[in-house]
């Protein structure tokens, strides 16, 4: 069979596998800047897969070595060939890290991470938390007391009116669930013997 009949059924193989992913939200993670992608970037660069498999479980480490070897044999054919891989491989590995995480994917984003996230990627770099800390306690404070007062307005009227009381109900239901959400959040231990990878974004 002729060669490049054999390059153009990879490539348009390692196309619709890229095409071919489950539709969900995006994540700090589908970004093209994303710490997924970084690492895999890495790996082609070096010529080796390690890298990348901390990202994965360990029951998805083979897939992922396939796919890096079938990956490194497509983009040394030329520049196009070269794009379309390496976009393959980095769609491949996001959708099954994400999969590891029970989270959606619907493929790679060029936007920028959400602010937290690189706030709290930032605080890693530094090699301490305390600006992450005030930038999530002051932004859940605010959140309370926006809530609290909202609801403590309503209250002091639930007794006017059955709209009234329905509206200090519905403030009353959003304000505790809230701070419910929050209590939880913060209370919850931090995860002990998780397989590396194995984390929600």
């Amino acid at each position: 069979m002729n060669s490049s009949w054999v390059l153009k059924g990879i490539l348009a193989a390692l196309f619709l596998g890229a095409l071919l992913v489950p539709a969900g939200v995006q994540a700090h993670c589908d970004t093209l800047d994303g710490p997924v992608v970084m690492a895999a970037k890495a790996a082609l660069e070096k010529g080796d897969v390690t890298p990348v498999l901390k990202w994965v479980k360990k029951d998805q480490e083979e897939e992922i070595r396939a796919v890096f070897k079938k990956t490194m044999a497509v983009r040394g054919k030329g520049p196009e060939a070269k794009e379309m891989a390496d976009m393959y491989f980095f769609e491949t590995l996001v959708r099954i890290h994400r999969a590891s995480e029970g989270a959606p994917y619907t493929g790679l984003t060029a936007g920028p991470a959400e602010p937290i996230i690189v706030e709290a990627d930032n605080s890693l770099e530094k090699g301490s938390a305390d600006h992450l800390v005030k930038h999530v306690t002051d932004a859940a404070a605010k959140g309370i007391r926006e809530r609290f007062q909202k609801t403590l307005e309503r209250k002091k009227h639930a007794e006017d009116s059955v709209g009234a009381g329905r509206e200090f109900v519905e403030s009353y239901v959003e304000f505790t669930h809230y701070v419910e959400r929050l209590h939880l959040e913060a209370a919850a231990p931090a995860a002990h013997g998780a397989e590396p990878g194995a984390h929600k974004h």
